[in-house]
């Protein structure tokens, strides 16, 4: 086999972006990308973090990445695409599809414009779901990334649609939740 033959057959995998989705009903779809985005921060990555869904500034993720070194700071793109709520299928509003809708637009734009090396889009799967996001629009934006680029989606209920297009799918379901026992959410653990 060639050298050009050899390279048809071993790409340069670290160099290859591709798509992850956190889905699932237990806990720890977020973390498992927060951790993903302070370890590409730790490389140099340029990282879009849009956290659908999600507004207010109670979020230890929040506090944490205003502490980073202005250096990693200057890599680390953050965008809040929802209200300081949580929302369901019967109490959605406009504003909630507003800010979604100006969430997805950042990412199409950042995706377009091959301006971050890793985008992540938190509760994604959720605003997809509760139909915030069309379905068609992100399968096609995520069948158009740039070839490098790593994407990563969380959140419940991710379509199979999206499960059938990412190479990455990490299914998180509960086994046993201090919450059944009346725990409220904790804050530096939960949020």
């Amino acid at each position: 086999m060639t050298q050009d033959e050899n390279k048809l057959y071993n790409p340069n995998w670290a160099k290859h972006g591709y798509i992850q989705v956190y889905t699932g009903n237990g806990k720890g779809k977020t973390t498992a990308s927060l951790g993903l985005c302070m370890r590409a921060l730790g490389r140099n990555w340029k990282v879009l973090l849009v956290m659908f869904t999600k507004g207010g500034d109670n979020y230890g993720e929040l506090i944490s990445f205003k502490k980073l070194s202005p250096e990693i700071n200057d890599n680390l793109t953050i965008v809040q695409a929802g209200l300081d709520r949580i929302i369901y299928s019967d109490n959605i509003s406009n504003d909630d599809e507003t800010e979604i809708q100006k969430g997805w637009k950042v990412v199409k734009e950042a995706i377009r414009n091959k301006a971050y090396n890793l985008i992540i889009m938190d509760e994604a799967n959720i605003a997809i779901d509760l139909g915030l996001i069309d379905l068609d629009d992100v399968i096609e934006t995520l069948k158009g990334k740039p070839e490098e680029m790593e994407i990563v989606l969380t959140g419940r209920n991710a379509k199979q649609e999206i499960i059938d297009i990412a190479h990455l799918v990490s299914k998180i379901e509960p086994v046993k939740h201090y919450w059944d026992t009346g725990v409220v959410a904790r804050e530096g653990i939960e949020y």
